[in-house]
């Protein structure tokens, strides 16, 4: 199927190597300025599919990220803040990326061209109809995104996708697809830039969301944040003090005896 990869096509700019510092940087950051307004349309997409991401997680399911290179990192990166901003499983949401661990710091070659791959990782994680797999390719043409999908669909697993192609190959494979049309890339084809950019705003935006959901978030603090360096542990304390008439010190004790804000606050009012 024959498609536009805009973020391919060659933007307005030339002769970048002949741009001081300043031109380069205040150019890049005009693009940059687009893409919450390209992802502002696609929040109903955005809507629909956070929408099934939460009714399977209250069957007890999974949301599982898929994706190569940067697209891949990206989902990792935002699996990966979950468990100690949420105080969720390090299993409720998963980053998978082509070639394995080791694609994270270093390309791994041809990894993202092979079309099996994916569910034979997805099948790893004993992948089941009550999860979710989002999977995320600026170009919406990876094999390894895109064949991934195709057997989740097959194995009636619920299918979502992030890309920056209209009518991309992984837009009408996926479900429930999220598509964010940014354009052409500053430096042609270096979709790390703007649609990384606009990949990174979907993915906070569908983890926090159905965290918020689950009931995660109390009013807007992290409330089962995982207390794992002294920073945090300042947090929580503070957020026990605007909750409950105690002193810092009590509050210390009271975090510590129940090892979350939440359990601080409710414990504290029985």
């Amino acid at each position: 199927m024959n498609f536009t990869k805009t973020t391919e096509q060659s933007s307005h700019y030339e002769h970048l190597e002949k741009m001081s510092v300043n031109d380069l940087l205040s150019n890049i950051n005009n693009e940059d300025k687009t893409v919450p307004f390209a992802v502002e349309k696609a929040l109903p997409q955005i809507e629909t599919l956070v929408t099934n991401i939460v009714e399977k997680m209250k069957l007890g399911g999974r949301l599982f990220y898929i994706g190569a290179g940067t697209s891949g990192r990206l989902g990792i990166v935002d699996a990966s803040e979950c468990p100690p901003t949420f105080g969720v499983p390090f299993d409720l949401v998963n980053g998978i990326i082509a070639g394995g661990d080791k694609a994270i710091r270093r390309a791994v070659e041809n990894a993202e061209d092979n079309p099996t791959q994916a569910w034979l990782d997805l099948q790893n994680e004993n992948i089941t109809e009550n999860d979710v797999v989002i999977g995320i390719a600026a170009s919406g043409t990876t094999p390894y995104v895109i064949a991934g999908l195709e057997k989740c669909n097959e194995n009636n697993i619920i299918t979502g996708c992030i890309t920056c192609n209209e009518g991309s190959p992984l837009a009408l494979t996926a479900q429930f697809p999220v598509v964010v049309v940014v354009g052409p890339e500053f430096v042609t084809g270096s979709s790390r830039m703007k649609a990384g950019t606009a990949q990174k705003l979907v993915l906070n935006m569908i983890s926090t969301a159905t965290m918020i959901q689950l009931g995660k978030v109390k009013g807007n603090k992290m409330v089962d944040m995982q207390l794992s360096n002294d920073k945090l542990v300042d947090r929580g304390v503070k957020m026990i003090m605007e909750d409950i008439p105690v002193s810092y010190e009590e509050a210390v004790t009271l975090l510590k005896k129940n090892g979350s804000v939440r359990k601080a606050v409710d414990n504290y009012n029985k």
